[in-house]
């Protein structure tokens, strides 16, 4: 069966697809996305690859819709009252930037990006927007309480806490706490939202 006749089928829902985007986190952890296969997924998950092509057209969104499952409750914008508040919300915890298993799937991410044209496009809008959307609501609401300079250029500020902590983490080999990510914030992040550019 080839997976678009396999598409034309009911497709997977509910516990059973849970299960399916657990089993690929686990093979992404273990192996990478280079080395993971639709086959893997379907041996590990015990279903078959037509199983899987019902529900996803390929490897890259299936692994997307795993990672997307995996930070599921993490797409809400906190509000907390504070920038520093809303950052920590929304940067730790379970499927955090400080969780570790996070950690081994966005290394072979961030890797998949750099070599797989497709993966990287489908989870830069897929995954990545979403979260560009929940940083940019924290900021606005930040600098209507004055936490943050009118003059501030967002599309430099937002990601700069996810930039310094993946810095430490994978090139420094810091492990990532919600203490690190408390420290940058008022040491880097926050100063610099309050304080602007530099004329």
């Amino acid at each position: 069966m080839t997976p678009t006749e396999a598409g034309t089928r009911p497709r997977v829902e509910g516990e059973r697809e849970q299960e399916i985007l657990a089993a690929t986190l686990e093979v992404l952890a273990e192996v990478g996305y280079d080395l993971l296969t639709m086959d893997a997924v379907a041996t590990r998950a015990k279903a078959s690859k037509a199983t899987l092509y019902r529900r996803w057209r390929g490897k890259p969104e299936l692994v997307v819709a795993a990672v997307m499952c995996h930070h599921s409750g993490t797409a809400e914008v906190p509000d907390t009252g504070t920038l520093r508040g809303d950052l920590l919300a929304a940067y730790c915890g379970t499927g955090g930037i400080d969780d570790r298993r996070a950690q081994s799937v966005l290394s072979a991410v961030v890797i998949a990006m750099g070599r797989d044209p497709e993966f990287a496009e489908v989870y830069r809008r897929d995954f990545i927007g979403p979260k560009v959307a929940v940083s940019r609501v924290i900021y606005e609401r930040a600098r209507v309480r004055g936490e943050v300079h009118p003059d501030s250029d967002l599309e430099i500020l937002a990601p700069s806490l996810a930039g310094i902590v993946l810095h430490r983490a994978f090139l420094l080999g810091d492990q990532v706490t919600p203490d690190l990510v408390g420290r940058i914030l008022d040491e880097v992040i926050l100063p610099a939202a309050l304080h602007g550019p530099v004329a």
